[in-house]
């Protein structure tokens, strides 16, 4: 025999008295001494009584009561414990508020102290933005398992091996981040992906670089003046690398040193480490010639805002059928050292800003070689411009 239901009315809840009320089908009016009231559901679910709140009223009405009671009666007649049920769905939707696109960008902003410029060229968050969030941005980061990652980056996991490497490590340090947060991840799914991707068969490649006797010739054909040509000439005279460079502010330069700041130089984890590079003659009047063309003190501005990117300088090699890319004139440096120049292996990398050496043997070795440097990048400037006596910038 069914229960009687709707046995309340509006009315009759404004004017009760404190004690439990019916309406019939396990819900129940609960008006406390203290003038408050509240609403709760008695279900049988396995032949174990239970009871749920169903919120305080007026804030949900009799109507209200009665439909969500209806609904959690649905669920025992199932068989189905509705508290165990509810609280099941909270965490359910609890997860939802943690998407992997959220939890990224949480992990990107907790980390761009310690990139470059504050991640602002985009390289550490571009791996996850393009090939990873498109599909995965969605997911609830407590949901996300290794065959996800593997369908994922699986396209591109031989074709572009490197992008992909880099996708995979960001993607771990994302949910080494959400761990951290508190949440139910998985920590091991990067590496079960990585397992069931499998090796990867694209061997890593080199940037293309010049061969150094070509170096000259193409230095002296930067002869526009413009910024981007000059910015290739500083590129070129100093060995640096590209961040460095077109970040490259006035205040840094002190007679004929540039000052690096610690923060702009790969590789180098000591926050007081700052790099010290030597000018020649001729990186001095590069730079002389540069100055009318500075913005806000940065000596190589784009055209709208901000400095030139690192695809300016390349797209202008490449403009010009080179299939060699900016960062290569390191290694042309390099070579040349190697091949015409008598100085010790410490000098040489040096000049790359490469740290030479273990912690405790450079901890005795203070010294930066500024002067051998300085006689060295003096000669690489003579050589690029073909005339021992006198650099000029053309």
């Amino acid at each position: 025999m069914s229960r009687p239901l709707n046995k309340l009315s509006a009315a009759t809840l404004k004017s009760t008295s404190p004690g439990k009320y019916s309406d019939g089908g396990g819900l129940w009016f609960h008006r406390r001494e203290d003038g408050g009231a509240q609403w709760f559901l008695r279900v049988t679910v396995h032949g174990r009584r239970r009871e749920m709140g169903l919120g305080s009223f007026p804030e949900v009405s009799l109507k209200e009561v009665r439909q969500e009671a209806e609904n959690w009666r649905t669920v025992a007649r199932k068989g189905i414990d509705p508290i165990k049920e509810r609280e099941r769905l909270k965490r359910e939707e609890a997860s939802k508020l943690h998407l992997l696109k959220d939890v990224a960008e949480d992990a990107f902003e907790s980390r761009k102290a310690e990139l470059k410029g504050d991640g602002k060229a985009g390289r550490w968050y571009s791996p996850l933005e393009l090939h990873v969030l498109p599909k995965l941005g969605k997911v609830p980061v407590v949901e996300l398992d290794q065959k996800d990652i593997r369908d994922t980056l699986a396209p591109i996991w031989h074709e572009k091996a490197d992008t992909a490497r880099k996708a995979l490590n960001r993607l771990s340090i994302v949910v080494r981040h959400a761990a951290a947060l508190g949440l139910d991840v998985d920590l091991q799914a990067t590496d079960k992906a990585k397992a069931l991707l499998g090796k990867q068969r694209h061997k890593a490649q080199n940037i293309p670089a010049m061969p150094w006797s070509e170096v000259p010739a193409f230095y002296q054909s930067l002869d526009s003046g413009t910024t981007t040509e000059l910015a290739l000439r500083l590129l070129i005279l100093t060995a640096v690398r590209s961040y460095p460079l077109r970040n490259l502010h006035l205040d840094q330069v002190d007679g004929d040193v540039w000052t690096i700041p610690a923060e702009a130089m790969k590789g180098r984890k000591d926050a007081t480490e700052e790099f010290r590079v030597p000018l020649s003659s001729e990186a001095l009047a590069v730079i002389e010639k540069a100055k009318p063309l500075a913005r806000d003190g940065f000596l190589f501005p784009s055209v709208r805002r901000g400095v030139i990117s690192d695809m300016t300088m390349g797209a202008y090699m490449k403009r010009h059928g080179l299939i060699e890319r900016p960062h290569g004139f390191r290694s042309s440096f390099r070579d040349w050292v190697a091949e015409t120049q008598n100085v010790p292996f410490e000098v040489a990398e040096t000049c790359l800003g490469h740290v030479v050496g273990g912690a405790v043997e450079r901890s005795y070795k203070r010294t930066d070689f500024l002067e051998q440097r300085r006689a060295l990048m003096e000669k690489w400037a003579d050589n690029l411009s073909l005339n021992p006596n006198k650099s000029v910038a053309g």
